[in-house]
């Protein structure tokens, strides 16, 4: 997920959202000691690195736990060589070791 130099709570703008009761449940039971509404920060940080193209913090060979073929829909970007990989392009989606999919050009996992 997005990682940024946390704001004090007291720096931030208080905004209201309206949540189903069963997600605001799953979203707490998945965010831990993080608490949820700091969780729900980082999925909007990361939704907006996402659509808005800026690099994310890249990722290393090492940072992938199992990878399988795909074949891309969208235009993506390798998250450890920040490649474009054109829609129908072959690549692989990638395991990380914290288990997000995240995408991979093809020779992103060679060595050498």
């Amino acid at each position: 997920m997005y990682t940024l130099n946390r704001t004090s709570t007291t720096e931030m703008e208080v905004t209201s959202i309206r949540l189903e009761r069963e997600l605001k449940e799953k979203l707490k039971a998945i965010s831990g000691n993080q608490g949820y509404q700091a969780l729900i920060r980082d999925i909007l940080w990361d939704y907006i690195q996402q659509k808005s193209g800026a690099s994310r913090s890249k990722l290393s060979p090492s940072d992938i736990r199992a990878s399988i073929p795909a074949k891309a829909e969208q235009e993506q970007r390798c998250v450890i060589t920040g490649k474009f990989i054109r829609a129908s392009e072959q690549m692989l989606l990638g395991l990380t070791t914290h288990g997000d999919m995240v995408p991979l050009s093809i020779d992103s996992l060679s060595k050498g």
